[in-house]
């Protein structure tokens, strides 16, 4: 089987969409600038051995570039999970492997797999070296500059996974330009900035892991693929997600033959595989009777369906419905709609907990379940049928979007499950890239409430503005076509309304809590503040972050919609 890149064959989109196809080769135009940025002879000496990287000058400028703005990010805001990380890293560095599962010294206890908590491990061992403090157990929110600058660049040189990945993804592609376009907008991601470089996480990291097993089913390299995928999944749980358009394509495409016969060889090289893996990452805590209290940490029942800010999903859009429901009972109309008093103050101020409705009924973590199980089921239906590396991104893009539009408890940091591999098919034809361009902008934006200080504000409306320009400029103008029909035209205009009304949205929420500000006369509360209902707090405290969620909800339902309706109506 030849090698395939992201940018495949062209066809037909939504109703009325025209196909365009990507040239077969580089323009002529595109090939003289790639001499010119072809890299240039390294001088004999202590940089010699880069020669033996195969890189361009472009990229290197990236990566240098990308590196020292990370690098000026160090004194940034940081979450409460720049805290549990560094507590993870002194829980593996202080206490034998069989009690990593059970400190409670601090509230931010180990609730990663395995392969996380030996990561961790590895990462303890230099910060020892850097700052015996940083591993200490019992010194709770350090701050120290050491341990800023350490986790700060823990987190740049583990996302090099990424950075090779995508540089991968350029070479043997069908279309080596429009790919390192792509492949730079991974790497440049404001969804990283954000969320791992301000914010604090290691999501570049494991979605390196996640671009080097979709690199290799590219290449036809399924086994490497499925190994690779059974690591990510012991690094972090949530990749779980994606377990259905994998466990389909590997059985379809790898164990049985084009007429559905086993391969018996093929088959118990793939389940030896994945059991080395889960046996490397779980089989200490099996051997030590743990494994009921990993799951348990691994596993928490006990949140309610929305978190603290609501996911941009559907239940947002219930749970604003409900909202306004609530607003229009209490004023005396429908009056025949019961009112669910515990429900009246739930979701309605960013509480963590049961998430109980007042007058639609209340959703159960089943319900959840049994929806997104059904969606799925209806996209590896089509993966069964067509088990093309496209077809197999688009399941799996289709996997990670069902189970942030229905799961249950859905964190926002979530959406990069749909963004990350629905970007390897942005440059496919017009109908792809503009849901590419519905759900990266609003998905990118519904990332925006994570970080609330005025310096990180500016930080994150402009890099996404110029990742924006720099990347969806040049996809647009190779595959944008003007839409054919009543219909196609009227759903473009709405949809180019939509995509205008985010400037309009963040003058909101800049200005609201000024305005609430200079009305009480006191302070406003950050986003991330939680407050109960007795603190007295203004009802309307949290509507820029209702807003904003149910804003971002509305476009990625549509997106969800858009990639759904393109990937079970073509036949490629």
């Amino acid at each position: 089987m030849s090698q395939r890149s992201p940018v495949l064959s062209r066809a037909s989109g939504l109703p009325g969409e025209k196909t365009h196809p990507l040239p077969e080769s580089i323009p002529e135009e595109t090939t003289g600038k790639e001499t010119q940025d072809a890299e240039p002879p390294l001088q004999a000496g202590r940089f010699s051995w880069l020669r033996n990287i195969d890189m361009t000058k472009a990229e290197w400028d990236i990566l240098v570039a990308s590196t020292c703005l990370k690098a000026l990010l160090f004194p940034a805001y940081r979450s409460t999970d720049f805290e549990v990380h560094r507590n993870w890293l002194a829980i593996t560095h202080s206490l034998p492997i069989s009690k990593w599962y059970y400190d409670t010294t601090s509230e931010w206890t180990l609730d990663y797999p395995p392969f996380f908590a030996y990561f961790e491990k590895l990462l303890s061992i230099p910060a020892y070296l850097v700052d015996p403090r940083i591993v200490d157990l019992n010194n709770l929110n350090y701050s120290a500059w050491s341990v800023i600058a350490y986790q700060r660049t823990t987190v740049i040189v583990t996302e090099l996974v990424l950075g090779a990945a995508v540089l991968k993804f350029a070479r043997g592609a069908e279309d080596p330009a429009m790919q390192r376009i792509i492949s730079a907008s991974l790497f440049l991601h404001p969804g990283f900035l954000i969320v791992d470089h301000i914010h604090f996480q290691y999501n570049g990291f494991m979605f390196g892991i996640l671009l080097w097993s979709l690199l290799m089913a590219r290449n036809d390299r399924k086994l490497a693929s499925g190994f690779l995928f059974a690591v990510l999944l012991n690094f972090k749980h949530i990749y779980l997600y994606l377990a259905p358009a994998y466990f389909v394509y590997l059985l379809r495409s790898y164990c049985l033959s084009p007429t559905g016969t086993l391969l018996p060889g093929r088959f118990l090289s793939l389940a030896n595989a994945v059991i080395l893996v889960f046996l490397a990452s779980l089989g200490p805590f099996l051997l030590m009777g743990q494994l009921p209290q990993l799951l348990s940490r691994l596993f928490p029942f006990t949140r309610g369906l929305n978190h603290a800010y609501w996911a941009s999903n559907v239940w947002a859009l219930v749970t604003a419905l409900d909202r306004v429901l609530l607003k229009v009972v209490s004023r005396g109309q429908l009056s025949n709609l019961n009112v669910n008093a515990s429900g009246v103050a739930s979701t309605s101020r960013g509480l963590v907990g049961d998430t109980v409705f007042a007058v639609l009924p209340t959703v159960k973590p089943i319900h959840t379940f049994a929806i997104t199980v059904a969606f799925q089921t209806i996209y590896m239906g089509k993966l069964w049928t067509n088990t093309s590396y496209k077809s197999f991104v688009t399941a799996l893009t289709l996997c990670g979007f069902t189970s942030y539009m229905f799961g249950w408890h859905v964190h926002e940091k979530a959406i990069l499950l749909v963004l990350v591999p629905l970007s390897l098919l942005a440059a496919e034809d017009n109908a792809y890239f503009r849901t590419f361009t519905i759900a990266s902008v609003a998905g990118i934006y519904s990332l925006f409430p994570l970080l609330f200080t005025p310096t990180e504000t500016l930080i994150k409306i402009v890099y996404s503005v110029l990742w924006a320009v720099f990347v969806l400029r040049p996809i647009h103008r190779q595959v944008y076509q003007f839409p054919q029909g009543v219909f196609t035209v009227a759903i473009d205009v709405l949809e180019r309304l939509y995509l205008a009304g985010f400037p309009l949205l963040q003058l909101f929420a800049t200005l609201f809590p000024l305005f609430s500000q200079w009305r009480s006369g006191t302070p406003s509360a950050s986003s991330e503040t939680v407050k109960s209902p007795e603190d007295g707090v203004s009802a309307l405290e949290f509507l820029p972050l209702m807003l904003t969620s149910v804003y971002c909800a509305i476009g990625l339902v549509w997106a969800f919609i858009r990639l759904s309706v393109i990937y079970l109506s073509r036949k490629d």
